[in-house]
């Protein structure tokens, strides 16, 4: 069973957010990483694009599938992890500690439309 953290907010596409005072940070879920195999690059929007709850905001490419990054909440970048662009690999060793974006959240609402751990480890096994 792919891990998942209690705390966090998950989405349908296997996307997450931390949520840290007005901001949230995104990424993949590890049973995403799974599920995608060797992550070999990953595409990210720029500082200060705006993001949109359900919308595309880049997307991974592995080994055997690539696949696109829907956003689960609203908001505006103020930073991209760098460090993926020269080691994406860096999500299949912890896709939690490997955040892909950070945003500024525009309405924190949005959250309750997501799933906990408990519902989100539930969608997983269906």
């Amino acid at each position: 069973m792919a891990k998942v953290i209690e705390g966090l907010y998950y989405s349908e596409s296997h996307e997450y957010v931390r949520v840290e005072d007005e901001f949230g940070y995104i990424g993949i879920t590890d049973y995403a990483q799974h599920a995608l195999g060797n992550v070999v690059y990953v595409d990210m929007p720029e500082v200060d694009d705006e993001v949109e709850a359900g919308e595309e905001f880049g997307a991974v490419e592995s080994v055997k599938a690539a696949s696109d990054l829907i956003s689960p909440v609203s908001g505006t970048v103020v930073e991209v992890n760098d460090k993926l662009a020269d080691a994406p690999e860096l999500l299949n060793a912890d896709a939690f500690a490997n955040w892909i974006i950070k945003v500024e959240l525009t309405d924190k609402t949005e959250l309750d439309n997501l799933m906990s751990a408990e519902d989100y480890e539930a969608h997983c096994k269906e």
